[in-house]
Parts: structure tokens; C-alpha cells; sequence
């Protein structure tokens, strides 16, 4: 299956969560830091820190719990 990632095109195999299909993809950085602009990535891999919060079809989703689906769009997340 595909999904775009910041525009770019995603190979996944179904089942994967998208923080393991971007990071196989050399995706490390999901979002920037809220004031200091760090990168910031998967860290827990259960959806309880929020690290890797991304924007998934317009809703703020952690990437570690969101199972790939074709066409998903899918951009860096923000954390106000």
C-alpha cells in the first residue's frame, strides 16, 4: 500500500503503524518541538507520550498507533 508522507510517496505493507513505515522510509523527525523546534520522533511506540503526533487526513493522530490505509495523507504534526 501507499501513503504520502510531507508530499512524498510511502510504501507500506498493511498492518504497519505509520511511525514504522516512515521510519523504514528514513523518517526519523514527525514533528518539530512547540518552542524550541527540535525534532521529535516515535519514543514510547504505545501512543502515550505524544512524540510522534502527526496530522493524518487533518486530524492530529500519533503516528504509532495509526495503521496504515492506501491514499493516507499524512503530514508533520504540531503539539500546542
Amino acid at each position: 500500500m501507499r501513503f504520502t508522507f510531507e508530499g512524498n510517496a510511502i510504501d507500506a505493507f498493511a498492518g504497519e503503524s505509520v511511525a514504522a513505515a516512515l521510519l523504514a522510509a528514513g523518517y526519523s523527525t514527525l514533528r518539530e518541538s512547540p518552542t524550541g523546534h527540535a525534532s521529535r520522533g516515535a519514543f514510547c511506540w504505545m501512543g502515550l507520550c505524544q512524540e510522534c503526533t502527526v496530522v493524518v487526513n487533518g486530524v492530529r493522530r500519533p503516528a504509532c498507533r495509526t495503521e496504515c490505509a492506501d491514499g493516507l495523507v499524512v503530514r508533520k504534526g504540531t503539539i500546542a
